[in-house]
This record gives C-alpha cells, sequence and structure tokens, in this order.
C-alpha cells in the first residue's frame, strides 16, 4: 500500500508513535542538561534561604508557631 493511501499514512503513524513509546529514558546530554539545571535551581534556592530578609521572614513564621 501506499502512503498516499489513508492506510497507508495510518500505518506511517503507528510506526512512529512505537518508535517513540520505545524510548527507554534520557541520554547522556539529557542527564547532563537535567543535573545542570538542578544544581542551578539548587544554587538560588541556597541564594534566596540564606539571605537576610528570608531568614529574618522564616524565624518570625516559627517563632509565631512556637507561641
Amino acid at each position: 500500500m501506499c502512503s498516499d493511501h489513508p492506510r497507508g499514512k495510518d500505518k506511517d503513524v503507528r510506526k512512529l508513535l512505537a518508535r517513540l513509546r520505545g524510548d527507554a529514558g534520557m541520554n547522556t546530554a539529557e542527564y547532563a542538561v537535567g543535573t545542570l539545571a538542578a544544581v542551578a535551581f539548587a544554587g538560588i534556592l541556597l541564594k534566596v534561604l540564606t539571605s537576610g530578609n528570608v531568614q529574618s521572614a522564616l524565624t518570625a513564621v516559627i517563632d509565631r508557631a512556637l507561641k
């Protein structure tokens, strides 16, 4: 059947979907980008949480909770 025929296109779509579903996980480049993003997020979070304003706000919340 030629791919111009509707059933041929369905077959092509099924092949493509099967190929995409077969991806078992991330490859090395994706792991590297994911790790880099996680480290960057952790660094930003650390910087925010150790800032004076956030520390005083967290201290105030904890003080109110303990009273």
